[in-house]
């Protein structure tokens, strides 16, 4: 039996083998059409709509661009079966609810020339339409010169008179509800509301000028009156934010930055907290993003992600807004310069140490006068001018460089070559530049100093000083290694000098890796970097920084490449010199254990009040901490 059912099924075997496979049937040719309206829309949606708070920033930004002075958003099911936006702005037409329902029907643009100098949130014309094709829409609006308000039901076309004041109300409800495929992506209904509470965040912490109210469920999350742009920030970011940040502000006549830089103490493990804005527009943009975690470098320890609003405001004729559907990235007519602007400001804003600067905010908010308060738009008039870049600043509120009086003896300026520079800075007794200085007299008033005069060292690790605030206590080998690192940094500038190689490195390069090196010729040699192709597909690298003999300089030129292809701008090269230099001031920094003298721990005081970012070591870590008196009451429950 068995030796049949073998042979059975060896016979079926090989009568399969020899069947013929089937070809694959030929795909029936469908004839070319235009699609539906409604599924036209329905596909636009899929760009525009991608969840509750995509519908809250459209509906906003129309909002705004109204002229509304107030905006409610009402959430149900954390927008996923209800959400309402009602503003006071100046209402849409009965004549026009029906065009305003239209695919690319706005009144933002008219032309060519309009689009490519946009001042308004939106332009585009597809949000309502879109939003319209994926859920239950109706639109109820009222101008000034009309009786009543008319309502309009997009499903049906119906309009009829209703009540309500000037402006508008949008109410979506069931997103999603026709396209359920779409709907099961959305995430839970907490989810979905935090992400419209955060949309909301960043519309009103942009337009000060307006106040927003958000309810859901009919209990009211938050409220934001109209206010200064500094109350505005408080409002909503906290009193922290202020407390632990920095004021700056730069323009020329076609282009203002200004915004706050959260101390590096401020920093926070998720990017949650970075705003940055184009004309009044949350934008995400790797350029300018770039810009401002760079400036960091320096400041931050381990992974740490820094916090800050920016906005700029630039001629819209510099600026494309016209990239994406959410209108959230933009481009740059000359993304490179703005990119090292920024990146400059940013880093300016951060040098000043917060122990000088407690000293000089009374004289610069005196000197900066009352700050002209926002508005619902940009809040500035940009008068036509040449190319921003190549002007000179009109004003500059960054905090100007407190210069001490004690100095050190400050190292030598950096040989050619690395090793020389860090055997004689390894070689040198880090303590005797200390006492070079002319001990300060310990009967000086404690108010002379910002950080005090010192009383004591603890375990040869800790200096200890009295100020008028209370006790300061100083990382003595952190500060010291600041203190070095900064003046290696300005030996460096004065000698950023090329080394021409003997014989030309040559390397393999992609297309893309060619194609910036011939676009950034000029921008490669402001780096010390005399790169150009050879061939179709190689690069000859003819020079180089001298600091960076013993580096893989293929390495480098491929992440400088790569830097320059994304961002239109790299600090690799500063970045990996100024690694060094870290290395040579950790080693020639005051060690712990070594006992200094209260001139050598004066001495130091003063001359972290003379360096920029002396708030942090080179690894980011702090470098002194201020107990005040209230701070040491505390602690021996004096006054309870």
């Amino acid at each position: 039996m068995h030796d049949a059912q073998t042979a059975g099924a060896s016979a079926f075997d090989n009568n399969h083998s020899t069947r013929p496979e089937p070809s694959p049937a030929a795909p029936t040719r469908r004839p070319i059409a235009e699609l539906p309206d409604e599924l036209i829309s329905q596909i636009a949606a899929g760009e525009v709509v991608e969840r509750p708070a995509s519908v809250v920033r459209e509906l906003v930004d129309n909002a705004l661009d109204a002229g509304a002075s107030q905006i409610t958003v009402r959430l149900l099911g954390g927008g996923i079966r209800g959400i309402t936006v009602e503003d006071d702005g100046a209402g849409i037409p009965e004549s026009e609810l029906p065009l305003a329902l239209k695919r690319h029907a706005t009144s933002k643009i008219r032309d060519l020339h309009e689009l490519e100098s946009v001042h308004s949130l939106g332009f585009r014309g597809e949000a309502l339409a879109a939003i319209a094709s994926v859920s239950d829409f109706s639109v109820t609006s009222r101008t000034t010169d009309a009786a009543h308000a008319t309502r309009l039901d997009a499903r049906s076309g119906e309009l009829r008179p209703a009540a309500r004041t000037v402006g508008t109300t949008v109410e979506v409800r069931e997103l999603f509800f026709n396209t359920p495929a779409r709907r099961k992506f959305l995430k839970t209904e907490a989810t979905e509301q935090a992400h419209c509470v955060e949309t909301l965040r960043r519309q009103a912490l942009a337009h000060p000028g307006v106040a927003f109210s958000l309810w859901s469920e009919g209990m009211r999350l938050e409220h934001w009156r109209a206010a200064s742009a500094d109350q505005r920030l408080q409002d909503v970011l906290g009193d922290d934010f202020l407390l632990t940040s920095r004021a700056f502000a730069w323009e020329v006549p076609s282009l203002r930055v200004q915004g706050r830089l959260g101390l590096p103490e401020a920093a926070r493990s998720r990017a949650d907290h970075q705003y940055l804005y184009v004309n009044g527009r949350f934008v995400r943009d790797r350029t300018l993003a770039h810009a401002l975690r760079s400036a960091f470098d320096d400041v931050l320890h381990g992974q740490r992600q820094p916090t800050y609003f920016v906005r700029i405001d630039i001629e819209p004729e510099q600026v494309d807004v016209n990239v994406h559907p959410t209108k959230i990235e933009v481009r740059f007519r000359d993304s490179r310069g703005l990119h090292q602007q920024l990146r400059r400001l940013a880093v300016e804003a951060l040098a000043t140490s917060q122990a000088t600067r407690s000293e000089l905010e009374p004289q610069a908010e005196a000197a900066r006068g009352d700050a002209p308060t926002d508005t619902r738009s940009s809040g500035y008039t940009l008068a036509p001018a040449p190319a921003w870049s190549a002007q000179e600043p009109v004003a500059a509120t960054a905090m100007p460089r407190v210069q001490s009086a004690l100095n050190w003896q400050a190292p030598e300026p950096a040989p050619a070559r690395r090793d020389a520079w860090l055997a004689r800075l390894e070689a040198a007794p880090a303590p005797a530049a200390l006492a070079a200085v002319p001990p300060a007299p310990n009967t000086a008033p404690v108010t002379e100093w910002p950080l005090g005069r010192a009383v004591a060292q603890v375990h040869g690790v800790y200096i200890l000083a009295e100020n008028r605030q209370g006790l300061v206590v100083v990382d003595m080998h952190a500060a010291h290694e600041r203190v070095l690192y900064e003046r290696l940094k300005s030996a460096l500038a004065r000698r950023m000098d090329a080394q021409p190689l003997l014989i030309p490195l040559v390397f393999a390069a992609s297309a893309t890796e060619m194609a910036t090196a011939e676009s950034q010729a000029e921008a490669l040699l402001e780096l010390g970097l005399d790169l150009s192709p050879i061939g179709r597909q190689q690069l000859a690298l003819r020079c180089r920084p001298a600091l960076l003999e013993g580096a893989d300089l293929v390495a480098l030129c491929r992440q400088v490449l790569a830097d320059l292809a994304q961002v239109g701008g790299s600090n690799v090269l500063e970045r990996a010199q100024h690694d060094l230099l870290a290395t040579m001031a950790c080693h020639a920094a005051v060690r712990a254990n070594r006992a200094l003298s209260l001139p050598e721990m004066n001495a130091l005081l003063r001359d972290m009040e003379a360096t920029e970012r002396a708030d942090q070591c080179n690894h980011g870590r702090p470098t002194w901490r201020q107990l005040s008196m209230a701070d040491l009451d505390t602690l021996f429950l004096r006054g309870r």
